[in-house]
């Protein structure tokens, strides 16, 4: 996948996790995108550790794979930093 393949499914994975999670308005455009992509990696390795396939190309299935590690990132964000939502 090319590097601007990678910043599209990350942004649009970022967004989409921020929104299912109510984390939208801190970490911005760049900070999104990074979620994404980080979230990515982090979803390719679960989806290989599970038996199913990576990242390998720009379609639905790999916005999946990137939203699901972003959401999994989220989580792991606001049980580390003891943030609560009110």
């Amino acid at each position: 996948m090319s590097w601007l393949s990678w910043i599209v499914v990350g942004f649009i994975a970022g967004l989409l996790a921020k929104i299912v999670t109510g984390r939208g308005r801190k970490p911005g455009c760049l900070g999104t995108i990074v979620l994404g992509i980080v979230g990515g990696l982090l979803g390719g390795t679960l989806f290989k550790a599970a038996g199913g396939g990576a990242i390998n190309r720009f379609s639905l299935y790999s916005i999946l794979v990137a939203f699901v590690g972003a959401t999994v990132l989220l989580f792991l964000w606001s049980l580390l930093s003891g943030s609560r939502r009110r």
